[in-house]
């Protein structure tokens, strides 16, 4: 009896590990015979031919145009509007050069101060002439340096599609006119007489 039953376990187990064997060849063949799936792509997302070669999309620098400033008139108000708000705020107001252009002064003159060195420039639109001194600011600028015949600026130039170009601009110190010397080498109208274009004293009697 202990005989059949260890034929008969043996001959189960053959039977069993067979069908597993049976069961994994068939399963191979399946997959052999079933199409190979492809990958997922971004094809559906980015609309890019996955078999087309790369062409990264290159952006034209500088492609946005000027802005031009504001008129003066504009420009004042917008000034007088930021004093008005600072004397609510109670600081201290902007200086009035922020309403100008650099293209839109000339330098008068160039000196010392205990602060160091100054500089007196003119506005031409308006006739008005400031006491200016480095770090000043301006619409379009900023006084960076003072030299002792010219003035250095950093210059801001703003584009619509927002980027900022900065150079340096220098201001030389105005020549005076021919005009301006000549006056100034004039002598007084009326000089002290000499001794003999005095008038005589009369006598006394």
């Amino acid at each position: 009896m202990d005989y059949k039953n260890a034929i008969r376990n043996a001959v189960t187990a053959v039977a069993i590990i067979g069908a597993i064997a049976v069961a994994s060849v068939m399963t191979r063949a399946q997959d052999k015979a079933a199409p190979a799936k492809k990958p997922a792509t971004t094809e559906r997302t980015s609309g890019r031919d996955p078999f087309k070669k790369y062409e990264p999309v290159v952006k034209v620098k500088g492609s946005g145009s000027k802005l031009e400033p504001p008129t003066i008139q504009a420009r004042i108000d917008r000034y007088r509007a930021q004093k008005a708000e600072a004397a609510r705020a109670h600081v201290a107001p902007p200086k009035p050069t922020t309403a100008l252009l650099l293209s839109e002064m000339q330098v008068t003159g160039i000196f010392r101060t205990p602060r160091g060195w100054a500089a007196m420039v003119e506005a031409t639109p308006i006739k008005l002439s400031y006491v200016i001194y480095p770090g000043e600011m301006f619409f379009d600028g900023q006084l960076v340096a003072i030299e002792e015949n010219r003035l250095v600026f950093r210059r801001d130039v703003v584009f619509s599609d927002g980027r900022r170009d900065k150079s340096v601009e220098v201001k030389p110190l105005r020549t005076p006119a021919p005009a301006e010397v000549m006056t100034s080498a004039k002598s007084p109208a009326t000089a002290p007489a000499t001794e003999s274009e005095k008038p005589a004293v009369p006598e006394k009697q």
